[in-house]
């Protein structure tokens, strides 16, 4: 079969494929950044790129006629995914407005006092040299003075080890220092006294997003801080996109792809932290991960099929302890990498670490959190009883499914306010830069000043009498300018659609139906919540009181209300630190009571009502009707659906 060669530009990157294979797919294997939000399925139009028309120029499909505007044919854009090469060499350039661009990732969280109990533990040892006299194995000897010394019982050793020990310790002229893991197995012979230098990482697997913590265990600090784009990203931009394509029939059962391309990204930011903190990956001992159930199937090389097939049902629920070398991991080969346990099929280790940093299993008064994302998840109770749920919020907070939507990356829209009087749009995008699109902070607020400014109403529904510089109808229904063409970075209109409102109120309704439910489930309303938590990188973000307006979540007062970052990290690191604390994580995990919303028999009910600004019976919110019933929007006539 032939190969075709593809430079990428402004890249310079080159890649030879076949002819059966798309752009989009030489884009994965070049390592290029392209937007590509549906992986590859030509649903979201994002992976927008140029080429020379009197170079190359394929008929376009059906799905470039509809989604490209007549400008963009004319020069030369077209979608990655559409496009099979038969050119011997191509030229193919990325828009700055196709790319992800400097992304903004929330890493830091909530800090929780913890007292360290590491299942790591290191011991110097001066050995007395073997004689005639003497002549126990060089194992015997270590074993032997580690219990007479340091109290230890009934140790083991990893077999790996043996091969160099013996003349380690003569090189080391019998001056060693032990490290053992949850004293019980020695993983670990140095030269010399290294006795204070144990590090140890620990990781957040999100569907959009990594972040990595390096901690002196000792001490029980965080030394440094990374974070990159989740690199399965242009296989699937949700956890079903990505489970359907490891699952798909051309996949070898339990194929490594996308295991493989995750480490490679995770092995790169460990290489980056060591860099920055001057410690060799060799002294990186222990490793704890979290992620949902998805990311957590596919990390472990699990088989992720069955978790999207009724009745949901994980490989494994409780935690697993893997060798580093076994996952490809780059520390300490003998160390050890813990991944924590899941909840559900759909509920997994990243909302047992929210649970653990917000310490919600413990506390006497009613709590309600929410780690918001792609997959948002709920939890509501407190040390009596703990309930969780899985909302399939879908990626529209994180820009897909919207026409401008995009990731909070440099050049986003973070938040806006409409003016009444005007129908004008002020606007503040990330790093100061003109706006490339819309992300999840400011996708909130645009609802909520909509409908502040009478644009929308409590439906959603766009006004269409209103006559305005601003307010026009386009292809995907009436739409509305936030940002005019001369102030963009790619020339264009930034706009909301009548279909992307529609699409965000899908979103935000799974989110209250979730937490809805699980009120209902405990019998509560709203007034007995006295504290409520919201996690998440979009999370930490957003106006508070916008989301409440448009109803992300139920009418509390906002005095309760407090953003932790990115607890699903502050859990991990919890886990690291305290071997009480990976044994606690294992308790809420068996403990903890999941709900399947689909099986509830309101939940259609519930759910329609939920998708009304902020909910169809506005009686429940007294701040939001007031101020509907200040500018004349209520009481409101809604349709019968319950």
């Amino acid at each position: 079969m032939p190969e075709n060669e593809i430079a990428f530009l402004p890249d310079g990157k080159r890649v030879k494929i076949h002819d059966s294979l798309t752009v989009l797919e030489a884009v994965k294997l070049a390592g290029v950044d392209l937007v590509s939000v549906c992986g590859g399925k030509g649903t979201c139009h994002k992976c927008k790129i140029k080429i020379d028309p009197a170079t190359f120029s394929p008929p376009l499909t059906e799905n470039e006629e509809k989604s490209l505007t007549p400008m963009e044919k004319d020069e030369g854009i077209r979608l990655a995914c559409q496009i099979k090469v038969s050119k011997n060499h191509l030229i193919v350039q990325i828009p700055e407005y196709s790319r992800t661009g400097k992304q903004r990732l929330q890493i830091e969280g909530i800090k929780t006092a913890l007292e360290p109990d590491l299942m790591v533990k290191k011991y110097y040892l001066e050995l007395p040299e073997p004689s005639l006299e003497d002549p126990r194995s060089d194992v015997d000897r270590i074993i032997q003075e580690l219990n007479k010394q340091y109290k230890t019982k009934g140790l083991t050793i990893f077999s790996d080890l043996l091969k160099n020990i013996a003349p380690l310790l003569r090189q080391s002229n019998w001056q060693i220092t032990v490290t053992v893991w949850n004293d019980t197995q020695i993983i670990a012979i140095e030269p010399g006294n290294t006795a204070k230098r144990i590090f140890g990482l620990a990781l957040d697997i999100g569907t959009t997003k990594l972040a990595i913590y390096l901690l002196d265990m000792i001490r029980g600090e965080v030394l440094a801080v990374d974070s990159a784009m989740n690199p399965q990203i242009p296989y699937g931009e949700d956890i079903i996109s990505r489970i359907n394509y490891v699952s798909s029939p051309d996949k070898a059962q339990n194929s490594p792809e996308l295991q493989q391309i995750l480490v490679k990204q995770i092995n790169e930011l460990i290489d980056s932290l060591c860099e920055k903190s001057a410690v060799s990956v060799e002294e990186i001992y222990e490793m704890t991960a979290v992620g949902n159930t998805a990311m957590h199937h596919i990390f472990l090389n699990l088989n992720p099929k069955y978790l999207a097939l009724a009745p949901y049902v994980p490989v494994i629920r409780g935690g697993i302890n893997l060798k580093p070398k076994q996952m490809g991991i780059k520390i300490n080969p003998t160390g050890n990498l813990y991944c924590l346990p899941v909840i559900a099929g759909y509920n997994g280790s990243d909302n047992v670490a929210v649970l653990l940093a917000t310490e919600m299993y413990k506390r006497s008064e009613l709590c309600l959190a929410l780690d918001i994302g792609t997959n948002t998840e709920v939890a509501l109770g407190n040390k009596e009883q703990l309930l969780v749920c899985s909302c399939a919020s879908g990626p529209a907070f994180e820009g897909a499914s919207i026409k401008f939507g995009m990731r909070a990356a440099s050049g986003a829209i973070e938040h806006i306010q409409i003016d009444p009087s005007t129908l004008k749009c002020s606007y503040i995008t990330i790093d100061s830069l003109p706006p490339r699109g819309i992300c999840g902070s400011a996708i909130v607020d645009v609802i909520a000043e909509l409908l502040k400014a009478g644009i929308i109403d409590v439906s959603g529904r766009m006004d269409k009498s209103i006559k305005s510089l601003y307010f026009r109808e386009g292809s995907d229904g009436y739409e509305f300018i936030l940002a005019p063409a001369n102030e963009t970075a790619n020339g264009m209109d930034i706009v909301i659609t009548q279909k992307d409102i529609r699409q965000i109120l899908l979103a935000k309704a799974a989110m209250h139906t979730g937490t809805k439910l699980l009120m209902d489930e405990l019998g509560i309303t709203e007034k007995d919540i006295d504290t409520v938590f919201i996690a998440g990188a979009f999370g930490n973000y957003i106006d508070v009181a916008n989301a409440r307006f448009i109803g992300m979540y139920p009418e509390i007062d906002l005095s309760k209300v407090t953003l932790v970052g990115n607890a699903a990290g502050t859990g991990a690191r919890m886990t690291l630190l305290s071997k009480k604390v990976r044994i606690l994580a294992e308790t809420i995990s068996q403990q903890t009571k999941y709900v399947e919303l689909a099986i509830k028999k309101n939940f259609q009910s519930i759910y329609l009502n939920s998708t009304f600004i902020p909910y169809a019976d506005l009686t429940q919110y007294p701040e939001t009707s007031i101020f509907l019933k200040k500018v004349g929007r209520f009481p409101l006539k809604l349709p019968h659906i319950f």
